[in-house]
């Protein structure tokens, strides 16, 4: 047996959604497990997206030898650009995967340097101390794995993203067989999937939505305007086939549609029937009842082409009367607000619109528990960690799991991001935590550090006041007024006299300073800030931010 254990680390993506990231590391040697982003919620304005923060892989950056991806939603490659400026190692997916994450790294001048090795499932790799095999498995995209890595502990395999899809409406359904091969050999751990680890009961197959889809297609008069998941093949190859069945053409809006649809029929995952694409200048002239458009932006992201179509602010086609708007997705948490707002302009505009409240329009591409009864039955790992989800999903599927006889009740661990877990044959134990925080990127100025994030809040919240003070710098004696500038705080002309108040303590304030203090910018700007400072959160509760400005005339 080997003297040295292997370290399991989570570094995004487990007690939260998204920012799925996972290094392993055995000896002087480390592989990378997917790197993926979140979108940020309304407390980090102006911030695009957030990327796990790489500070502590920095530690062991030079035992790093390759990046292993399962497949390819946002939240898990959406931060393999920024990695790969931080450690420049080999990249491994299946090629759809790294068909996706092409557009990333030429985005990011990185796709003539990337080294990228696409394989196909069953494929077998060794690097270093590990052997990486990528399995077949379904999920709402094509092409994706789960991968099984066997290392001189034992083997691990990683779920990714799953559900048991046994009618998939492109590929192959999940490998069952070969999952059951692995487990007839032996498994130490399974890292499973928890997203869906509260529901009971199994995840409808990607054709279950069909039927509602058909009936929309059968009864629809006018035009049919589909907004989904760019990334959802199945769901994009069934409005396709239908929308031929029907007799209509279909127009593509938005760039992540056209772009990821491109990409798919590229890479054979979508089966578009001949002719069925029309430009957006020729849906203008086209009967509505002969047009599909298959719409970007189902999460009413303001700039999204659905977006702008709900507001008659896209260049080609807006929502109009006798539409039907079928929103096809689920509901990122964060985003209710911007989806009810694009349903309400749909309907301002005399068009239906069907969701998942009204018809079975979409499905998870989840597994539930006995999704997860399936993989754990087949697999018998002898240690099971549940990994993506929040705390309460991890929890949940440790207690279903425990129901099932399959794994010790004490073999099954709830690990959090940061905590290194170390496993070998007889034991597996947390042995420290690391701190693994987040970065913030914004689309235009790249990394943006903690500080400024604060610095948004704060003014979001609180305002900013700019008093401003004229000095003559020898006798150190006011030759003005002050005065005073807000923003996001109180208006100039408060009836409540607030800045009035405030002019008179900084005269007070510049008076009671000796002619020393009033001869030091910094020092008169210092005394300024703090007197104010507290008068206002005294008088008012509130604390803004404070930009003292001195001129010396």
């Amino acid at each position: 047996m080997p003297d040295e254990r292997l370290q399991i680390i989570p570094l995004g993506g487990v007690g939260q959604f998204g920012m799925n990231m996972m290094a392993l590391r055995y000896g002087d040697q480390a592989v990378i497990i997917d790197a993926g982003m979140t979108f940020p919620e309304d407390d980090v304005p102006g911030v695009d997206i957030i990327i796990p923060d790489f500070s502590y892989i920095e530690t062991f950056r030079d035992e790093i030898s390759a990046i292993i991806l399962t497949h390819g939603h946002e939240d898990h490659i959406g931060a393999v650009p920024f990695l790969l400026k931080e450690i420049n190692v080999p990249v491994y997916g299946t090629r759809y995967t790294l068909s996706l994450l092409d557009n990333k790294l030429e985005e990011h001048g990185l796709w003539e340097t990337a080294e990228v090795h696409p394989v196909d499932p069953l494929d077998k790799i060794s690097i270093g101390n590990f052997e990486i095999e990528w399995v077949h498995v379904s999920h709402s995209l094509t092409a994706c794995a789960a991968v099984a890595i066997t290392t001189p502990v034992g083997v691990i395999v990683h779920s990714g993203d799953f559900k048991v899809d046994d009618t998939p409406v492109v590929g192959e359904p999940i490998d069952l067989k070969r999952l059951t091969q692995l487990g007839d050999s032996g498994v130490l751990a399974l890292l499973a999937d928890s997203t869906n680890a509260e529901r009971p009961g199994r995840t409808l197959s990607e054709r279950a939505v069909i039927p509602a889809f058909e009936e929309i297609f059968d009864s629809a008069t006018g035009r049919i305007i589909v907004t989904c998941f760019t990334s959802s093949v199945h769901r994009i190859q069934i409005v396709l086939d239908l929308a031929n069945d029907f007799g209509r053409g279909v127009t593509l809006l938005g760039r992540s549609m056209l772009r990821n649809v491109e990409t798919a029929q590229s890479q054979r995952q979508l089966n578009a029937p001949d002719g069925i694409f029309m430009s957006p200048s020729d849906a203008r002239h086209t009967d509505g009842d002969q047009l599909v458009l298959l719409v970007s932006g189902c999460q009413g992201e303001p700039m999204s082409a659905m977006a702008r179509m709900a507001t008659d602010q896209h260049k080609n086609l807006k929502v109009e009367e006798g539409d039907l708007v079928l929103l096809s997705s689920r509901n990122i948490p964060g985003n209710e607000r911007a989806i009810s707002r694009l349903i309400s302009h749909c309907y301002k505009r005399g068009a239906r619109v069907v969701d998942s409240s009204i018809a079975r329009v979409h499905v998870s591409g989840h597994g539930s528990q006995e999704d997860l009864r399936i993989l754990i039955e087949a697999l018998r790992p002898k240690f099971l960690i549940p990994i993506h989800g929040e705390y309460r999903q991890l929890y949940r599927h440790k207690e279903w799991a425990n129901t099932l006889g399959v794994v010790e009740p004490s073999n099954i661990l709830i690990i959090e991001n940061g905590d290194v877990l170390e496993i070998d044959q007889d034991r597996a134990e947390i042995i420290a935590k690391e701190f693994v925080g987040r970065t913030f990127i914004d689309g235009t100025l790249g990394e943006v550090k903690d500080i400024v994030v604060r610095d948004r809040k704060h003014l979001s919240y609180d305002g900013i006041v700019v008093p401003i003070v004229v000095i003559n710098p020898t006798s150190g004696d006011l030759e003005s007024k002050p005065e005073i500038v807000t923003r996001g705080f109180v208006h100039d002309d408060d009836p409540g006299g607030l800045v009035a108040d405030m002019r008179d303590l900084i005269e007070r304030t510049i008076g009671a300073a000796s002619h020393e203090e009033r001869i030091d910018l910094g020092v008169i700007k210092e005394k300024i800030r703090v007197e104010l400072k507290r008068f206002i959160q005294k008088s008012t509760g509130r604390r803004p931010m404070i930009i003292p400005v001195v001129i010396e005339v």
